[in-house]
């Protein structure tokens, strides 16, 4: 997989987790891309792949982006 077809993938899959996950996300789309391709990595390394791969990427993601909301809220407490 190209280093392109990386980014535009961690994009998309960030950009879905972000839309399915309620409430508010305060950061921008370059940590929305970083968690998109490690979501896309741990996903496709538990799903090897295809159209299960993409949705657990997903599902991660959204689990990553619940810890990063929950760390930084208690930072900022």
């Amino acid at each position: 997989m190209s280093i392109i077809a990386t980014i535009v993938g961690g994009a998309i899959i960030g950009a879905v987790a972000r839309m399915v996950k309620p409430g508010a996300d305060p950061m921008g789309w370059i940590m929305t891309i970083l968690f998109g391709i490690v979501g896309a990595f741990l996903g496709s390394y538990i799903a090897q792949g295809g159209l299960w791969g993409w949705l657990v990427a997903v599902v991660v993601t959204i689990a990553l982006l619940f810890g990063y909301d929950a760390v930084v809220r208690k930072r900022i407490r």
